[in-house]
C-alpha cells in the first residue's frame, strides 16, 4: 500500500503539517525540519500526491500547453523542450490540440475544467487576440512565438520576424540572386506577414523581383503543392520558404520538374529542425533558438503565478543563418 503523511511524520518525529510543508515550494519550514523530512520519505519511498496537495494549496502546478500546428513535425521538438523544461520546475504540462480552433472562449471554457494555473500558447497563426482571452478569464498567460509589437498585451517570447525576413534577402542578394520567390505559410499568418515584409523590403530596395507564394497549412504536402503551381517566366532563381518543412515541400516538387538544387534554383528556409541538417535535405535554413524561447516562456509563466500584475513583457532572441547545400555560394 501507498506510504502516507502520516507515516513520514512518525517517521521523522515532526507534525503531519512540517511534512507538508516541507514538500510545498516556499513554504515555511526549518532546514533541520525539511532533511529529516526528506530522510524519512526516502527511506519509506513516500511521494506527495499532486492531487491531494492542489485541494490545500489551491495550486493544480498544471499549466496548459496550447497549440494548432499539430501537422508540423518542428513541434515534436518544441513539445519535447516544453514538457521537459516544465516539469524541472515542478509543473505539469497539459498538452492541447486547437487545430481548427478559432474561439478563444471555447479553449478558456476546456481549460478552466483543468483548472490550471497558466496556459503558454505556442503558436504563429492563431487568430489576432487569442492569448489575450485567457489573460482577460484572469489566467496567467504566455504567448510563445507570438508577434512582436511595442506594447504587447501579455508576455510574448519571439524572434523578430521582420529582421528575419531581411536577413533572407541579404543572404540571397548576397550570392547573386536577383529574382526571389518567397513562400509562406498561411497568409493571415503573423510570421508569414512579418517575415514577407522584411523579405520584400529589403530585395525592392536593392532591385530584385519576388514572386510570392502562400500555402494553406504548414506543411510538406502544402508546400510541395504551392511549388507545383505554374510559375512566372522567367522564374525565380531562388526561394525562402518561411519555414522548413514547406521548404521541404517545394524542394520534392523541384525535384519532380527535373531542375536541380542549388544549380537551377536555390532554397533558404527557416526553423533548423532537426530534420533540415538530414544528409539527404541539407537545407539552408535561419536557426530559430528554440531552446532559449521555450526557457524563457517558462519562467515568464512561473513568475506571473507570483506576480499577476507585472506588466507584459516581450523577449525577442537573434536569428542566424546555418549554412548547408541549398544555396549556391556566396560571391
Amino acid at each position: 500500500m501507498a506510504i502516507t503523511l502520516k507515516e513520514v511524520a512518525e517517521r521523522a518525529g515532526v507534525s503531519r503539517a512540517a511534512v507538508s510543508r516541507s514538500f510545498t515550494e516556499g513554504a515555511s519550514v526549518s532546514a533541520k525540519t525539511r532533511a529529516k523530512v526528506m530522510q524519512a520519505a526516502a527511506e519509506l519511498g513516500y511521494s506527495p500526491n499532486m492531487l491531494a496537495r492542489s485541494l490545500t494549496t489551491r495550486r493544480t502546478q498544471l499549466v496548459g500547453l496550447v497549440s494548432n500546428n499539430f501537422r508540423n513535425p518542428v513541434f515534436l521538438e518544441i513539445f519535447d523542450r516544453f514538457t521537459r523544461a516544465l516539469q524541472d520546475r515542478g509543473l505539469r504540462p497539459l498538452l492541447v490540440n486547437l487545430s481548427d480552433e478559432t474561439d478563444p472562449n471555447r479553449s478558456v471554457r476546456l481549460l478552466r475544467q483543468y483548472s490550471v494555473d497558466g496556459v503558454i500558447v505556442a503558436s504563429s497563426h492563431l487568430p489576432d487576440g487569442f492569448a489575450d482571452a485567457f489573460r482577460a478569464a484572469g489566467i496567467p498567460v504566455v504567448h510563445a512565438f507570438g508577434r512582436a509589437t511595442a506594447t504587447p498585451t501579455v508576455d510574448v517570447v519571439a524572434i523578430d520576424n521582420i529582421a528575419a525576413g531581411r536577413m533572407v534577402a541579404e543572404t540571397l542578394l548576397a550570392r547573386g540572386y536577383r529574382r526571389l520567390g518567397f513562400l509562406g505559410g498561411p497568409q493571415q499568418a503573423s510570421t508569414t506577414e512579418d517575415r514577407l515584409a522584411g523579405f520584400t523590403a529589403t530585395a525592392h530596395a536593392a532591385g530584385a523581383s519576388v514572386t510570392t507564394r502562400f500555402a494553406g497549412a504548414y506543411s510538406f504536402a502544402a508546400g510541395r503543392a504551392a511549388m507545383q503551381a505554374p510559375l512566372p517566366d522567367p522564374q525565380p532563381e531562388a526561394w525562402f520558404c518561411a519555414d522548413d518543412v514547406l521548404s521541404i515541400g517545394a524542394m520534392s516538387a523541384v525535384h519532380d520538374a527535373g531542375l536541380r538544387i542549388p544549380e537551377d534554383v536555390g532554397l533558404i528556409g527557416l526553423n533548423d529542425m532537426e530534420m533540415a541538417g538530414w544528409a539527404n535535405i541539407a537545407l539552408t535554413t535561419i536557426h530559430q533558438p528554440f531552446e532559449d524561447i521555450v526557457t524563457a516562456s517558462v519562467d515568464l509563466i512561473a513568475d506571473r503565478f507570483t506576480h499577476a500584475d507585472r506588466a507584459p513583457d516581450l523577449r525577442l532572441f537573434p536569428c542566424h543563418i546555418v549554412e548547408r547545400a541549398t544555396l549556391r555560394p556566396l560571391l
